[in-house]
C-alpha cells in the first residue's frame, strides 16, 4: 500500500483490502541504487498502486513524507486536507502532495475513490510537484480521462512486477517523464486522440503552415480565425507562449531547415519559397531563429557527411 514509514506521526485507517487492489513498495536497496544512476536519479518511484472502490482508506501525516505523491481519482469521491484548507476530490480530478507538508486524505464513505497512486522522489522531483501544483497554488486539479495515461500507468506497474533489473527501472523512469507530463500537459497529450476538438489556434496553426509561402499580417490572421487581433493575439500566446507573427516566422524558419537540408535551392530561392523577397532580411531571421546563418546551417551537413562545403556568396 501507498502509506510507507516515514519519521513523525502517521495515522492509518483503511479496510482489510480493496477488492481488485495492486500495490508495490521498491526496496531500500533498489532505491539506494536509483541514487547511485545519472540516468535514474532525477526522478523515481518509491511506491505505486491502484485501489478501486477504496471504502474507508485514510491516510494522516503531520509531519508529511520525504516523497512526492501522485493521487488520480478515475471513480467516486474523496477529499484532501492540506495547508490549511479541505478540498473535495471528485472523478477525473488527481491531487499533487508535496514532500515534507503535512496533510490528511481519505475515501467518501459512500461513494468510494478508485486511485491509481503512486509516490515520487529525485533530484528534479521538487521541480515536477511544483509544475503539478502551479507553484503550490493548486493542490487538486481536474483532468480529461485519458485511455493512453492508464495504459502508461500499467506498463510501469507491470515492468516493476517482473523485477528490478537496471533495463526494467531505466525503462519506468523513462515512461514515468510521459505518466507524469500527461497530467501537466494534457492537451498536449491527447493531442493526437481523434476525439481531441481543434480551437481556433489550432486551426490558425494550421492555416499558417498551408500559407508558409506568403507574407501574412496580424489583421490576416485574425480575421481567418474570426477573432478580433487584440483577442487572437492574446489566446494564441497563451497556448503556444508566443505572438502569432513570431510563431509564423518560426514554422517559416523550420520549413526553411527542411529546404536547405534536403534540397540544392540556394538561400535566395529558399527565400522566394517562403514569401520573402528580400534574402539578406531572410538571412537575418534565420540567423535570429537559428543561431546561425542558412549557409553556416547547411555546410554543418556537408561537413557531417565529408561532402564539399558551399562558398558564402552574396544572397
Amino acid at each position: 500500500m501507498e502509506e510507507t514509514t516515514e519519521p513523525g506521526v502517521n495515522t492509518v485507517r483503511k479496510s482489510e483490502g480493496f477488492n481488485g487492489q495492486r500495490a508495490i513498495v521498491l526496496p531500500d536497496k533498489v532505491i539506494k541504487s536509483y541514487r547511485k544512476s545519472e540516468l535514474i536519479s532525477n526522478i523515481f518511484i518509491t511506491d505505486i498502486g491502484f485501489y478501486p472502490k477504496a471504502k474507508f482508506h485514510y491516510y494522516e501525516r503531520e509531519s508529511g513524507t520525504s516523497t512526492h505523491i501522485l493521487i488520480y481519482c478515475v471513480d467516486g469521491k474523496g477529499w484532501l486536507e492540506i495547508a490549511g484548507k479541505e478540498i473535495p476530490v471528485v472523478r477525473d480530478q488527481y491531487i499533487i502532495i508535496p514532500a515534507h507538508l503535512p496533510h490528511r486524505y481519505g475515501s467518501d464513505e459512500i461513494h468510494p475513490w478508485s486511485i491509481y497512486w503512486m509516490h515520487f522522489k529525485g533530484t528534479f522531483a521538487g521541480q515536477l510537484s511544483e509544475l503539478l501544483s502551479v507553484k503550490g497554488t493548486s493542490f487538486c486539479r481536474s483532468i480529461t480521462y485519458s485511455e493512453e495515461r492508464i495504459k502508461l500507468f500499467d506498463s510501469i506497474y507491470n515492468i516493476l512486477e517482473k523485477g528490478y533489473s537496471d533495463a526494467n527501472l531505466q525503462y519506468i523512469n523513462m515512461c514515468l517523464w510521459h505518466f507524469l507530463s500527461s497530467f501537466s500537459f494534457p492537451d498536449l497529450f491527447n493531442a493526437t486522440d481523434e476525439n481531441n476538438k481543434e480551437d481556433a489556434i489550432d486551426r490558425s496553426i494550421a492555416f499558417m503552415r498551408e500559407n508558409l509561402h506568403h507574407l501574412l499580417s496580424l489583421k490576416q490572421l485574425a480575421e481567418q480565425a474570426l477573432i478580433s487581433p487584440s483577442h487572437y493575439s492574446a489566446l494564441f500566446k497563451k497556448k503556444t507562449g508566443y505572438p502569432p507573427l513570431e510563431y509564423f516566422n518560426h514554422i517559416k524558419i523550420q520549413k526553411a531547415c527542411q529546404y536547405l537540408e534536403f534540397t540544392s535551392s540556394n538561400v535566395k530561392e529558399v527565400s522566394y519559397k517562403l514569401g520573402i523577397s528580400d534574402p539578406y532580411y531572410f538571412s537575418r531571421l534565420f540567423s535570429n531563429v537559428m543561431g546561425q546563418s542558412p549557409m553556416d546551417f547547411r555546410n554543418r551537413k556537408k561537413h557531417r557527411e565529408g561532402l564539399p562545403l558551399q562558398k558564402k556568396v552574396k544572397a
